[in-house]
């Protein structure tokens, strides 16, 4: 069996007036990401995670910001899509594990539905997802509710005993 680690990281500004989408679901705020997509950045580390453990680049790469096709996309759509494109290269996903760093609004009330979304989004199981929150204690740029990032670690593993295509 070949085992493979990715870490994602993605960070989008906040602004008052855009819907908040973290997770796959929206969240009720005064204040949303600003993005070419819907600025879904626990998605978008999610994706860049993924595709970082098959060695495939990032989330610009296959969904560039320049192209009209992926304005104001869905992110579920890309991540569905990166779920494709690794298992293409003969990949299943083992577990991930995310960060999501945001001063406000406090969010642990959204995380079970954000996980079952992701569990849907990915066809895998809700156990293999862990969703985590914190804050910057009111310091730099997510302290001062400008932005908000988030990061995220995989395992993709494949049982095929050949060598990944």
């Amino acid at each position: 069996m070949i085992f493979k680690v990715g870490i994602g990281y993605d960070v989008h500004r906040l602004k008052e007036g855009p819907d908040f989408y973290l997770g796959g679901i929206k969240i009720n705020h005064t204040k949303g990401a600003v993005g070419h997509s819907d600025a879904d950045t626990l998605i978008h580390a999610i994706c860049d995670a993924l595709l970082g453990a098959a060695n495939l680049g990032d989330i610009g790469k296959h969904f560039p910001d320049t192209s009209k096709e992926f304005l104001g996309i869905d992110s579920k759509i890309l991540l569905k899509k990166v779920v494709g494109i690794i298992s293409e290269k003969g990949y299943s996903i083992g577990n991930i594990d995310s960060t999501i760093v945001l001063q406000n609004p406090k969010i642990s009330e959204y995380i079970p539905r954000m996980k079952k979304v992701l569990a849907a989004t990915m066809k895998i199981n809700i156990d293999d997802i862990s969703v985590k929150a914190t804050t910057t204690e009111n310091l730099g740029y997510i302290g001062r509710e400008e932005g908000v990032a988030a990061q995220a670690v995989v395992l993709l593993f494949n049982s095929n005993d050949q060598m990944p295509k």
